[in-house]
């Protein structure tokens, strides 16, 4: 069974990527990248990387990270998050590289491999947060809608609920509008407001407590 080599691989900054004499991380490998600098054959960098040598690591690292960096940044578009995912791939070839079989392709191969799976899986993993909050906004609004609006709309008449409308600041007014009358989520209102978030949950709460004691709804 394979195991990763001890300890940890020499830190290396991603800054690193465009210093001086750096080759610009969107363009391709120069032919000959089968080589790292001083002529020391990747797959022989491999070799000694899963034994644990880091000075190998950091040869290997100087040889392909502008390359996976360049794959990272084309999936992700941060920067930010593309630098994190970079160095997490760059610590993969390291834990990983017992795996390695020249056989199945060149080690530039490998690495774009693995460059391009990590940068899917933090786009899905950040599309699945978004889902989330989203489904999480839908659902309290739902059930406030449940509480207050529902109850509203069936047992008071309309001048009541006018009036009620009326006693409540402006911001409230106009989110109870946005989200029970358009139907917009919490987010979507924010956005309409120009309002943090937070801000319009917090009135909304308050506007249909107000709303609820004004018109003499029990929950």
């Amino acid at each position: 069974m394979d195991t990763p080599p001890p300890g940890n691989p020499p830190r290396r900054p991603l800054p690193l990527l465009t210093r001086a004499g750096a080759r610009p991380v969107n363009q391709p490998l120069p032919s000959g990248a089968g080589h790292a600098p001083g002529g020391a054959d990747l797959a022989e960098l491999m070799q000694q990387v899963a034994r644990g040598d880091k000075q190998s690591f950091s040869a290997l690292y100087d040889a392909l990270a502008p390359l996976v960096h360049g794959i990272v940044v084309r999936v992700v578009r941060d920067r930010a998050q593309s630098e994190e995912v970079a160095q997490e791939v760059m610590i993969d070839l390291w834990r990983q590289a017992a795996r390695y079989r020249p056989d199945t392709g060149s080690v530039t191969t490998w690495a774009a491999t693995i460059a391009h799976r990590r940068a899917v899986d933090r786009v899905r993993s950040a599309q699945a947060a978004a889902d989330r909050e989203h489904t999480q906004a839908a659902r309290e609004h739902q059930t406030a809608f449940d509480e207050v609006a529902e109850q509203v709309e069936t047992r008071l008449e309309s001048e009541q609920v006018r009036r009620c409308l009326r006693g409540l600041t402006e911001l409230q007014r106009q989110a109870v509008d946005l989200a029970y009358y358009r139907g917009l989520t919490y987010r979507e209102v924010a956005e309409a407001l120009r309002t943090p978030l937070p801000t319009i949950k917090t009135r909304m709460r308050d506007g249909l407590i107000r709303l609820r004691d004004c018109m003499g709804v029990t929950t």
